[in-house]
């Protein structure tokens, strides 16, 4: 359609010329101008139209030479762009003419050129950003050489930079905040000046002066412990004078008033109160040394109550006895006591959990004994109301205790011996050793005890003579000694007795469904070869009998029938 229009536009065109030229001859042939005149016109008119068109032709091919031109230029910009943005190189497509080519490479020239300045613009914030942050933080900017432009990896890298360092600076502030307080707060508690240029910085209002790098951090954090180190140390003079001052209000038997009194003063910093207590003491100790007989003598008395608490035998106490007994009252004996004095006390806060445990045995030994000397009383069967299952209930888990503490006692023990280097005594002898005594004097006083009840009943049986009925009498009544027994009941009378004997002459009363600590299921081998303790040594000397208590409550409580009669209530049956 396009090249018949062009087409008919050059015919058209030629006809025009045609027609302008039949005029102008018509317009000569009325004016009468000659064949040379005519002939020199119509050069003229060639002339004009040849250099019209050649006019024209030369603008357009400048034209298409500025369009061919433009076309290299853009090429060559576009892989420049290219290039620059990292961007694949741009194809041109196939079948083009030269202009719209030349178009489609200028609209994509333009493109690029517009995102690389929207990527340097981009870059342009990023990195001041970026240098805002490493400045206070001290860090090293993103690298990104200086004329290139970013391509899109770079610019991600750079935010996500950004980002962590934007994260950093406000964790290091928050620590740097939280340790700047924590160093005003104790300077304040302390009473203490700033002296150093850090420690100067730290309390100074303005927050920009100081660089948040890691090296600052840890400077904050050390000036940070010494601090509370020296508060600690503080705190310890403060609290050793106010122990001192309240020593001194005891022994001096000063008004509680007084020391309450002062206790209820506001509580300055802590420089102030070392020097509020230190004018206490002085004070006191001044006090003190026009009574000296009096608080040396109170000291004694504290003393010995710690040794006690200590549980320290005569050899233990018998280095301080020189003094201890020294009549001559001067200020250096009581220094000499009050030296000891911290030493044992010293010694007692070291030693508390294993003095303790100590503690905890002998109280527990105290209520084994209680229960071994109830055993042997044949009274107690006469208790109603539950308190013999009780007792019973309790002596088993005493029982059951007693073994558990002495073993922890001996890991205790050892484990301070191999500390300390040296014996843990308990009056005056070591821990085990005093325990197995315990146990030899306990098991010493059951065999004495069990040889006078054995020689009591072979003297009582040695002079009964047999009681005779007289001789005649009517038989109108049975005697319960003569009476006929069933064989149940029989079998419930012998093993009253016996449950009766073996409470007496045993050391324990057998827990129904519970077996003596004594009869644990080893093999005989390892019960001969393992370790021990002073109760398991003296459980295995006893012969226990296997009828308990229970056992006699349980046939009681049976439901009478034909062949036995177990109720005590009921009268006896003659057979």
């Amino acid at each position: 359609m396009g090249s018949r229009t062009s087409e008919a536009l050059a015919s058209s065109l030629v006809t025009g010329i045609n027609l302008a030229m039949a005029r102008l001859v018509d317009i000569w042939d009325s004016i009468g101008i000659m064949e040379d005149q005519r002939i020199e016109r119509m050069q003229t008119v060639k002339k004009c139209i040849e250099d019209l068109l050649t006019d024209m032709i030369s603008e357009e091919e400048s034209m298409r030479h500025r369009i061919k031109t433009s076309i290299i230029t853009t090429r060559k910009q576009l892989e420049k762009l290219c290039f620059e943005l990292s961007v694949e190189p741009y194809k041109v497509e196939e079948d083009l003419t030269v202009l719209q080519v030349e178009k489609n490479l200028r609209c994509h020239l333009e493109t690029l050129q517009k995102e690389k300045s929207e990527r340097l613009k981009e870059l342009s914030e990023l990195a001041q950003q970026d240098e805002e942050l490493c400045v206070p933080l001290c860090t090293t900017p993103y690298y990104i050489p200086t004329g290139s432009v970013p391509s899109h990896k770079q610019l991600q890298e750079l935010r996500e930079h950004i980002r962590q360092l934007s994260e950093e600076k406000e964790s290091r502030v928050k620590v740097f905040s939280g340790l700047r307080e924590d160093i005003r707060s104790l300077m304040d508690e302390m009473g203490h000046e700033a002296e150093t240029s850090l420690e100067q910085e730290c309390v100074c209002p303005d927050t920009d002066i100081f660089l948040l790098t890691h090296d600052n951090i840890r400077a904050l954090k050390l000036l940070l412990s010494q601090l509370e180190m020296k508060k600690e140390s503080l705190v310890s003079s403060r609290d050793s004078l106010k122990d001192r001052a309240m020593t001194l209000w005891n022994r001096l038997s000063c008004p509680d008033e007084e020391a309450e009194e002062f206790n209820r003063e506001p509580q300055n910093v802590l420089r102030d109160d070392i020097r509020k207590w230190q004018g206490v003491v002085d004070r006191l100790e001044l006090l003190q040394k026009t009574k000296l007989e009096e608080v040396i003598d109170k000291v004694r008395q504290e003393l010995v109550a710690l040794w006690d608490k200590c549980m320290f035998g005569p050899e233990q106490r018998e280095p301080f006895s020189v003094h201890f007994c020294d009549a001559n009252y001067t200020v250096e004996l009581l220094n000499l006591h009050d030296c000891e004095l911290l030493k044992v006390k010293e010694f007692y806060e070291k030693a508390r959990p294993l003095l303790e445990s100590i503690e905890k045995w002998q109280k527990n030994w105290a209520l084994f004994l209680d229960f071994e000397r109830k055993a042997a009383d044949p009274n107690r069967f006469s208790n109603r109301g539950g308190a013999l299952l009780k007792e019973s209930k309790d002596r088993a888990k005493v029982q059951k205790l007693l073994p558990k503490l002495e073993e922890d006692l001996k890991c205790r023990v050892e484990a301070w011996e191999k500390v300390e280097g040296s014996p843990f005594l308990m009056e005056g002898q070591r821990v085990m050793e005093y325990i197995s005594k315990q146990w030899e004097e306990h098991r010493s006083q059951k065999d004495k005890e069990k040889n006078e009840r054995m020689s009591k009943k072979a003297d009582s049986t040695q002079f009964k003579t047999p009681n005779k009925r007289p001789h005649g009498a009517a038989n109108t009544s049975v005697t319960p000694s003569k009476m006929r027994k069933t064989p149940n009941q029989l079998l419930l009378r012998t093993n009253m007795i016996s449950s009766s004997t073996s409470s007496m002459s045993s050391t324990f009363v057998c827990v129904p469904g519970k077996p003596p600590i004594s009869a644990k299921r080893v093999k005989t081998s390892e019960a001969s070869s393992a370790p021990r303790t002073p109760l398991q040594e003296f459980n295995s000397d006893k012969n226990l009998d296997p009828f308990s208590y229970s056992d006699f409550t349980h046939e009681l409580s049976r439901k009478a029938h034909h062949d036995a009669v177990m109720n005590s209530t009921v009268k006896d049956v003659v057979l």
